[in-house]
């Protein structure tokens, strides 16, 4: 009997020990706290257990020395399509489309690919989660509102395994006046003004139709009207009405952005401004509004020819200035991995360093609501973790190690085979 229970106490101490580290000797850069230098972390059942410059190992948890090494938050980037987005120009590899202007039942995290070879590439250079958005981010996309984006961890065998949350924003792509388009093979096409306009003009009106439908469809449920029957389309719309979910509105410039806050305030909803390229004078009202923002990518080229060379790479630093939160989104697949580059571009033009790194780890959690759960290092939240050998937003930076949920990932990705296969060559 005494065996078999000091057999059965080995067994437990080595399931412990597969989930479970302490990394010690590591300068600890928890974000929403002071940095702690020589310290050491504690992960226990994914999680952070404790953390501190005295946290001692508990019996059967194996030890990772970081000596000279540092401990970051992984890093969120807050609009990609990665996951349903494999190459661009093969429509059969993407699923960030779909008929139709009003498409809010639908949810990308029910399409997504744990197999895409865009995530462990993404993944090795200390970025554990992403938001994945329909409709192609709303650039070239013909929908309204193209469905549900997710917040999803880029580790797992399925969707359900890797979602944060699988709804974290309605995304809405707000209309704009285009007298000018590019389409393939047509080349660029030209709409006179005032066509485009009346264009213009009808999406206005049926976007406030759809919501106004919406919200009879929200009396009718609450009524417990005899003749109520379910709408998918407007039974989605019942967390975005109640104020519960963002609407995430893709809007570049000034005309679209005011035109999307007083939207929003007739209709009583909650959005987060992405992608947006020519503020103008909108950010007062942004800050006024306490309205958040997803910055687009900082290596760009300015939007009109005669806008300043440094438009894009200043913009960040700008809203830092006007008091707005904001995170980083690349709006990219293949390109999610220069996540890091995009926010250490700005802190050249004019962004705090603590900022930036703010800016693609706690900004973006709380954006989208998990603040509680991953952006940080704090004790209760997810263990998602890199160990880098300097400022995770230098390019010559290595990430070492990292870890999702507690569970250390492997690095190794199409690129790594790829060079050294090549390395090796005869």
């Amino acid at each position: 009997m005494r065996k078999l229970a000091l057999a059965l106490l080995a067994v437990g101490a080595l399931a412990f020990a597969a989930d479970s580290y302490l990394i010690r000797g590591v300068t600890i850069h928890p974000v929403t706290q002071p940095d702690i230098p020589d310290g050491s972390i504690l992960i226990q059942d994914g999680k952070i257990a404790a953390l501190g410059a005295k946290v001692a190992a508990p019996r059967g948890v194996q030890v990772i020395d970081g000596k000279g090494l540092h401990a970051y938050p992984g890093m969120i980037d807050s609009a990609t399509e990665i996951g349903v987005s494999e190459v661009g120009s093969v429509r059969e590899t993407n699923d960030t489309g779909e008929l139709g202007d009003f498409n809010p039942q639908l949810r990308i995290g029910i399409a997504f690919n744990p197999a895409s070879e865009h995530i462990p590439v993404t993944r090795a250079n200390g970025i554990t989660s992403v938001i994945t958005m329909p409709g192609g981010g709303g650039r070239g996309s013909t929908g309204v509102i193209t469905g549900q984006a997710a917040l999803m961890h880029l580790d797992g065998w399925t969707p359900e395994d890797m979602a944060v949350s699988r709804s974290a924003a309605m995304q809405m792509v707000f209309p704009i006046i285009r007298t000018s388009n590019f389409r393939f093979p047509e080349g660029l096409t030209h709409t006179p003004y005032a066509e485009a306009k009346r264009a213009y003009d009808k999406r206005l009106r049926e976007m406030s139709e759809f919501f106004e439908q919406a919200r009879r469809y929200q009396q009718a449920k609450a009524a417990h009207d005899p003749g109520f029957k379910e709408n998918l389309k407007y039974e989605a719309m019942l967390p975005v009405l109640e104020g519960k979910l963002p609407v995430m509105v893709i809007a570049e410039r000034e005309r679209a952005i005011r035109e999307a806050i007083a939207f929003a305030d007739k209709q009583k909803i909650r959005i987060v401004l992405a992608g947006i390229r020519e503020p103008g004078k909108s950010l007062a009202d942004l800050k006024a509004k306490n309205i958040p923002v997803i910055a687009g990518p900082t290596l760009d080229l300015p939007l009109e020819e005669d806008d300043s060379y440094d438009a894009a790479f200043s913009f960040p630093g700008e809203l830092y200035k006007a008091g707005i939160q904001f995170a980083f989104g690349t709006f990219n697949t293949a390109f999610s991995r220069n996540l890091p580059y995009q926010a250490a571009a700005a802190v050249a033009f004019g962004l705090p360093r603590e900022e930036a790194i703010k800016a693609v780890t706690i900004n973006a959690a709380r954006i989208w609501g998990a603040g509680d759960l991953i952006g940080s290092l704090e004790k209760g939240k997810w263990a998602d973790v890199m160990l880098t050998d300097g400022d995770p937003l230098e390019a010559r930076t290595q990430v070492k190690r990292v870890w999702i949920r507690g569970k250390e990932v492997d690095l190794s990705n199409k690129q790594t085979r790829l060079y050294e296969k090549y390395l090796n060559r005869p």
